[in-house]
């Protein structure tokens, strides 16, 4: 028994050898790595609590308006974007504003937030809501939101419809067209 016992010891010792292999640092292993820098001085953000946003909510001027709440850091946010920007440029001359509303943190605004909206070169209008007190916010925004996002409000004038999910471009476009219609 004491001959396996030591006969295992040895097999393990020798079988979790690390096999470790290190690369000098020095000019010609560098010379690929590049700073991603991104300029993001032109780049201005409007900033609101509720209370300055809530009349993006609440315009009644024959308009279709289709505000999404979404962040950089939800993934199915992002996903969808380039969907909010193609009803964007495809609708605009039908009458219809997107509104992206950020609802980053505000340490996000020009580490996260900026660099995004330059790299993806975003032509709908990005409003930033700021205000920690959710729990009043949500539910005026919609009664039925429990406050996860991707979430989109698309009215004209009297009339609202909320989602609380992601949108193919194909399933947006035929939301927003029951309210061209």
């Amino acid at each position: 028994m004491k001959l396996n016992v030591l006969i295992i010891v040895i097999l393990l010792m020798t079988g979790c050898k690390e096999n470790s292999k290190t690369t000098p640092v020095n000019e010609e292993n560098t010379k690929d790595v590049t700073n991603h820098t991104v300029n993001t001085a032109d780049v201005e953000l409007e900033i609101y609590d509720f209370a300055g946003f809530e009349k993006n909510l609440n315009k009644k001027d024959n308009k279709t308006y289709v505000v999404n709440f979404w962040a950089t850091w939800c993934a199915p946010c992002v996903k969808e974007l380039p969907y909010f920007e193609k009803l964007n440029t495809e609708y605009k001359n039908k009458n219809v504003e997107v509104i992206l509303v950020s609802l980053d943190f505000p340490h996000m605004y020009d580490k996260k937030l900026k660099p995004f909206i330059k790299e993806k070169a975003l032509k709908s209008k990005v409003i930033v809501l700021d205000d920690p007190d959710m729990n009043t916010w949500i539910p005026k925004v919609d009664i039925s939101w429990s406050g996860s996002i991707p979430a989109t409000v698309i009215y004209k004038n009297e009339t609202s419809k909320f989602y609380e999910q992601s949108f193919n471009y194909e399933e947006l476009e035929k939301e927003v067209n029951q309210f061209l219609n």
